[in-house]
């Protein structure tokens, strides 16, 4: 054999085994490890959770990336409010970053001499951020437009959405709690008062109430006294209800160790918030009012306009939603995207559809989705890690990107993830959409590692014992951080 034959045969069998290895790097690439790191395995161990409670997905969100772990991935699991990642995903998809929405100010009759001889039409466009504070401005804009006096009524018109009925006592009994009030087509305040509590020096001392807004016709009966027990889950004493129909009844204990504090409610449904809080401010910029502020519709003709506002868009719409979590925010947005699907039963009905029909246009899979309000705050709303996981690497891909992950809480550093990771290497490296309902926990986001590359994570659990669970979550998320090469 010559030497230049010899050459060529030490030559080809270092091709074919440099190709062989290339196929079995990629057949590893293409095939996800099913087997749990064993730190998250010791965790939900101590958790007593099982492996077939657990649904993870991660994937490098590199364009063309496999995934590189699944467990149980393709099993459709409750993720509580995790589910607002898809929320924020569609409304991104459907309405772009900077869409707004409007609400309006019309008038029917004449002004003369300070007096508006007619009604004043509050029309809402389900601006899901409405604050008491720019509806002062509205409401003071009107003054200054030289509105001292309506003979007429005050018409809040909230028509913009078509809703179900709703029960805030449906989801747990806590009807009073501002996380279970609904969409409403002119919803105010987020339908929420805030309740300043100032804890007295000794025990059984009366608490400091300090009320926002205003709402006119509710009193408010505080009963809350200071305590000497020490600052833990500060809140867990403390009641409210209602009694005698506009009676709001505040009762419980604060632990003076726990300083101020700031607690809230939902007193009234949607509409009878919206008309209490109108009725209050119109009396605290100065005017006056001959009739009642009531809910109505603007009248198809015979109304002239005066002016508008819009509220901020929705990429920062989004980021105060997942932030902190405001299913509210959530629950508005879903009934927004809804009024593209005008032939559904409702907006909610048909936000869903809407939600249902942008994933499977980024070639998500939607096999076990159900989206029920959209917030996740819901005991039959499901998802698949993999579908959530798919969603997450098409979103870094949109260009509406930067926005969508600015919207998440940084672990360890802010929002409902800011007490993750404490002391760990990964602090601050995840952008974490978190979720927490009785038997539920999860979480899903994006993940940087020690080496700068990004990946998608989620996981779900559904288990009596998910409460315990967050320390197999954050062990996932150090696992990723350090495992990369």
């Amino acid at each position: 054999m010559t030497h230049f034959r010899r050459i060529s045969l030490i030559f080809t069998r270092i091709s074919k085994t440099f190709v062989l290895a290339l196929m079995l790097c990629a057949a590893q690439q293409t095939s996800a490890s099913t087997t749990l790191p064993a730190s998250v395995r010791l965790a939900l161990d101590a958790a007593r959770i099982p492996v077939d409670a657990v649904s993870i997905w991660v994937q490098p969100v590199d364009t063309g990336a496999q995934p590189t772990l699944a467990v149980n991935a393709e099993r459709a699991m409750n993720p509580a409010s995790v589910m607002k990642l898809v929320t924020a995903f569609a409304a991104l998809e459907q309405l772009g970053p900077a869409h707004t929405w409007r609400t309006e100010i019309a008038m029917s009759g004449r002004v003369r001499e300070g007096v508006l001889h007619g009604d004043l039409f509050l029309v809402g466009g389900a601006d899901p951020v409405l604050g008491y504070d720019r509806l002062w401005k509205l409401l003071r804009r009107l003054r200054a437009l030289g509105i001292e006096r309506i003979e007429g009524d005050i018409v809040l018109d909230a028509s913009a959405l078509r809703l179900p009925p709703h029960d805030p006592d449906a989801f747990d009994g806590r009807g009073l709690r501002p996380y279970n009030s609904g969409p409403h087509g002119l919803l105010l305040h987020y339908n929420t008062l805030l309740l300043g509590l100032y804890p007295g020096k000794g025990a059984n001392e009366p608490v400091t109430l300090a009320a926002e807004p205003p709402l006119a016709g509710i009193v408010i009966d505080n009963r809350i006294l200071t305590s000497s027990a020490p600052c833990g889950t500060w809140y867990r004493d403390l009641q409210a209800s209602i009694e005698g129909g506009r009676r709001l009844v505040l009762s419980g204990t604060l632990p003076a160790a726990c300083g101020p504090r700031t607690w809230s409610a939902a007193p009234l449904p949607p509409a009878e918030f919206g008309i209490a809080l109108v009725a209050a401010l119109w009396s605290e910029v100065g005017g006056h009012l001959g009739g009642s502020v009531r809910a109505g519709v603007r009248p198809a003709s015979g109304t002239q306009p005066l002016f508008s506002d819009d509220s901020p868009p929705l990429a920062e719409i989004i980021r105060d939603m997942n932030k902190w979590s405001s299913n509210v925010i959530a629950r508005q947005l879903l009934a927004s995207l809804g009024t593209a699907h005008q032939d559904a039963a409702d907006m909610v009905v048909g936000g869903a559809r809407v939600a249902s029909a942008q994933l499977a246009a980024a070639g998500i899979a939607t096999e076990g989705l159900v989206i029920d309000n959209g917030s996740g705050l819901s005991r039959i709303e499901r998802i698949r890690a993999d579908s959530l996981g798919r969603m997450l690497v098409a979103a870094w891909q949109r260009p509406w990107m930067p926005e969508y992950i600015a919207a998440l809480p940084m672990a360890g550093v802010d929002g409902t993830a800011r007490r993750r990771l404490a002391g760990s290497p990964a602090n601050g490296q995840a952008h974490i959409k978190t979720g927490t309902l009785n038997g539920v926990r999860a979480i899903g986001g994006y993940l940087l590692d020690r080496n700068g590359h990004r990946h998608a994570v989620v996981m779900m659990v559904n288990h009596p014992e998910a409460h315990n669970s967050a320390a197999a979550q954050d062990a996932l998320l150090e696992w990723l951080w350090a495992a990369t090469p």
